[in-house]
């Protein structure tokens, strides 16, 4: 698997250190979102994973109907809600450093169950520590740790330009810095603008820091023309995260709107560096990325005091377009 790589990571260490280290600043909006907010703009909202009748064909994307905020309705192009025993091989690919090259800290990203897991309606990806050190093999320089993690993506599966793309998940119960969760989107073609991130750009949904378990952070990561303080947002709180919430972002051609339990976190309407024009870089699909990492930065993964094994439970991932 050829992306994403792990130059992208080191690159974005920079980005994410800046994120977390403002974390309290002032910033454009703050949000107090709860675990069972009203779906926005939704004519339906069943709960999630409701049991369908017997014999009855579930409902794509949960049989919702939400309609767009400049008029029409979304339609339903990618769904999966983890029922099965296993993970869905047509939609997903599990992440492998051996074979991407990609880690974000000292987890090394493996293919095993104790790590990528579908049971009892969730998907888990889980960080945990292995019995011994062992040699994490990496196309771009094999390392030494002792702790596996897991990530999928909908690399050569699925991907899509523009749409709304929602994760619905609970984080590990960490009040202390060493893990970081994400759910984020990358680009189909990641040097389709240029040699290096994050030139043909980045959409995190949703990043969250143990250290700062009381929120979630969205980053949207491209080379503007001039700063711009909307490309994140410090402020948006989490009332527990160790409860489902849902993570969304609505992608039009000219703006990126990040939501969470439907209230609205961040709006940006970006604007590239030339010789970027117009939608560019977010112009191509981009796949759905699902990550359970260690921390990095002023968020370190602390050996002694991190709590491990440490598991992300996603109940489902819907996209529309």
């Amino acid at each position: 698997m050829g992306t994403p790589r792990r130059q992208f990571s080191l690159a974005r260490t920079g980005a994410i250190a800046l994120a977390i280290g403002a974390l309290i600043a002032t910033a454009t909006a703050t949000v107090q979102a709860t675990a069972t907010p009203a779906t926005p703009a939704a004519l339906a909202a069943p709960a999630a994973n409701t049991s369908a009748a017997v014999n009855a064909p579930a409902m794509p994307c949960g049989g919702l109907v939400i309609a767009k905020t400049a008029g029409g309705y979304w339609t339903c192009s990618f769904d999966d809600n983890f029922n099965g025993r296993s993970l869905d091989a047509t939609k997903w690919t599990v992440q492998q450093t051996a074979n991407s090259g990609y880690h974000s800290g000292a987890e090394c990203f493996v293919d095993r169950s104790a790590n990528t897991s579908v049971a009892n309606g969730v998907l888990s990806l889980t960080v945990r520590k292995e019995s011994a050190p062992f040699t994490c093999t990496d196309p771009l320089g094999d390392y030494r740790t002792q702790y596996t993690s897991g990530m999928v993506s909908t690399w050569g599966k699925f991907t899509q330009a523009y749409g709304r793309f929602e994760v619905r998940a609970k984080l590990p119960a960490a009040k202390i810095k060493g893990l970081q969760e994400s759910f984020w989107l990358w680009p189909a073609d990641a040097t389709k603008y240029g040699p290096s991130w994050p030139m043909s750009g980045e959409i995190d949904i949703a990043e969250v820091y143990s250290q700062y378990p009381d929120r979630a952070v969205p980053y949207i990561h491209y080379v503007p023309a001039s700063l711009d303080a909307s490309v994140t947002n410090n402020n948006c709180l989490i009332s527990d995260i160790t409860k489902f919430h849902s993570y969304v972002a609505e992608w039009t051609p000219s703006e990126i709107t990040v939501i969470y339990d439907g209230h609205t976190c961040m709006v940006h309407r970006w604007n590239p560096a030339l010789p970027l024009v117009g939608s560019q870089p977010f112009d191509q699909p981009f796949m759905v990325v699902l990550t359970q990492a260690l921390g990095i930065t002023t968020n370190e993964f602390d050996p002694p005091t991190t709590p491990l094994p440490a598991t992300t439970q996603v109940d489902y991932v819907r996209v529309w377009k």
